[in-house]
């Protein structure tokens, strides 16, 4: 089972260049339970940049650069497949 719903969706997000940003999901409920993983730009996000750590659905950017800002969207998968959560913008100015 994966449901639609997500019960939060990634809100958008304003920082400076250089702070941490948090993008926050909570997938849809599951059987198994979903795991997370996120996309930018369409593309998956990888977990080889040391500073983008995905942990419990949050994507946390430890510094963040110019090159991080785009639209990003929470994928919760599971052996039924997979949801897309409506796409966030994170800013970085």
């Amino acid at each position: 089972v994966l449901r639609d719903d997500f019960r939060q969706p990634p809100g958008d997000v304003v920082v400076a260049a250089g702070e941490p940003a948090v993008l926050e999901c909570v997938p849809p409920r599951g059987h198994p339970e979903p795991s997370v993983s996120w996309k930018k730009n369409g593309v998956r996000v990888s977990d080889k940049d040391e500073r983008l750590t995905v942990r419990g659905g949050k994507l946390m950017v430890a510094s963040t650069h110019k090159s991080d800002a785009g639209v990003y969207v929470c994928v919760a998968t599971n052996v039924v497949g997979e949801r897309d959560s409506e796409p966030a913008e994170l800013v970085v100015f």
